[in-house]
């Protein structure tokens, strides 16, 4: 059955970026979105396509609003949501500290289960649609992420941590174990419904020479399939990976020795990237996930957005949270941060791009530019609907606003999960707010 959203719409068709916002933009002031099994079926002025939607069409009318492609979160650990905000000095004393004690837990699935559970609800009420998600090393975590997952029918992509050293004995697999198991949930989750599988080595100091080398192997011998880890995040992390791995050229020279760079293999951080690090990711088809709320909280260092987005040659970017390193689950407040990162490193980055990066943007980054993080004909219908009188201030501010461009940057700078009026995953509403009350619904999970 047909159904349809009216109300202001906001989308990309093109690369903010690199080519000129008349090019990019598609919005429009009172538009349309025909939904039909899950999928957008038509998109354009509200009046001009009304006369063909049929009067037994329910159309959905959101006032003082802006209809938006869901959010996508490129990087994001479901297990540290229980951490999220706890105190730590810089990266590996954090993971030490925190990180490791916390996922032992989800040996149990029950308790994965219930972590999974708040996890995409937080997801939802943020108006994030799809991230690409870290488990654990336990199989049963990913059963239990996929399978809540499934309940909504969300577009998500995760999988198993491949890690055999430097870690708790609850948390270390071992080369063959960690082949075996990930091989065996490819078959069973990866293109299940709306289910994407991501082979997740956690980071190359906690996999043996080994296991990285059978991590290419099962990647390789699985073609469609995601690859997702970590990179130059952290100074002493880059130091510890020159000592454990001295006959390779850097960082980035030992994940492409075990064949673990191409199209679907996304890296969170990268802050300390080089000219030629930007090349062979960009040569190869390997994207960035940018991590700003992390990466400030951490000490981590300053991403190169400029560099990455508009350098010869540019790479794939998309926005991500890094929970629990990040502190918060809301793209909007991911791009406030990626906005002050940018302003750090002498580049103003305007309300336009840090939405496509959210959106669009993040979708190219995954390799899912056709199907989602934008409002087309033909696309899955992930849409999130942001409330421009979700906070008194917000509401003040934004009368005094005169252009699209300046009230999505207010949104950016005052915005959090309050924004977010409703969430729909595949044309079904699952998550709505009253901004009046602060009353919350979820549907379906």
């Amino acid at each position: 059955m047909k159904k349809a959203i009216r109300g202001r719409c906001l989308s990309y068709r093109g690369n903010p970026f690199t080519e000129p916002l008349s090019d990019c933009l598609h919005y429009e002031e009172d538009g349309l979105v025909v939904i039909e099994a899950g999928n957008i079926v038509a998109y354009g002025p509200a009046l001009a396509l009304q006369r063909d939607v049929g009067a037994d069409v329910a159309v959905t009318y959101y006032k003082d609003a802006i209809i938006c492609p869901g959010f996508i979160d490129c990087h994001v650990h479901y297990p540290q949501t229980e951490m999220i905000g706890a105190y730590g000095k810089q990266l590996i004393d954090w993971l030490n500290k925190y990180t490791f004690i916390t996922e032992q837990k989800f040996a149990n699935k029950e308790y994965a289960l219930k972590s999974a559970e708040i996890f995409l609800k937080e997801m939802l009420r943020a108006g994030t649609t799809t991230s690409a998600v870290f488990c654990t090393v336990h199989p049963q975590s990913v059963d239990a992420f996929f399978e809540q997952s499934a309940k909504l029918n969300m577009r998500n992509i995760a999988g198993k941590v491949l890690m055999d050293r430097f870690a708790p004995i609850g948390l270390k697999d071992t080369a063959q174990t960690g082949y075996d198991e990930t091989k065996e949930l490819i078959a069973k989750w990866h293109g299940k419904g709306r289910a994407l599988y991501a082979v997740t080595p956690r980071f190359a100091p906690t996999s043996s020479a080994e296991q990285m080398e059978v991590t290419g192997a099962v990647w390789q011998e699985h073609p469609g399939t995601y690859l997702q880890s970590h990179i130059s995040e952290n100074k002493a992390e880059i130091e510890w990976v020159k000592e454990l791995y001295p006959n390779r050229k850097n960082y980035v020279d030992v994940y492409r020795h075990y064949n673990q760079l191409g199209p679907r293999a996304i890296y969170g951080h990268a802050v300390h990237f080089s000219d030629d690090d930007f090349r062979i990711f960009s040569e190869s088809g390997t994207a960035i996930a940018h991590c700003p709320t992390s990466n400030l909280f951490l000490g981590s260092g300053l991403f190169q957005l400029e560099r990455a987005m508009t350098g010869v040659p540019s790479v794939r970017v998309g926005l991500a949270t890094d929970l629990g390193g990040g502190t918060n689950f809301s793209q909007l407040v991911s791009m406030n941060e990626a906005y002050k990162t940018a302003q750090l490193n002498g580049f103003a980055l305007d309300a336009h791009k840090a939405f496509y990066l959210a959106t669009r943007g993040a979708a190219e980054a995954l390799y899912l530019g056709d199907s989602i993080g934008s409002i087309a004909e033909g696309y899955e219908a992930d849409i999130t609907i942001l409330d421009l009188k979700a906070t008194p201030i917000l509401d003040y501010r934004l009368e005094h606003a005169e252009t699209l461009e300046e009230q999505l940057f207010a949104l950016i700078m005052l915005g959090d999960d309050r924004v977010t009026r409703a969430t729909y995953v595949a044309g079904e509403l699952v998550y709505e707010r009253d901004h009046e009350t602060g009353s919350m619904r979820f549907i379906g999970i």
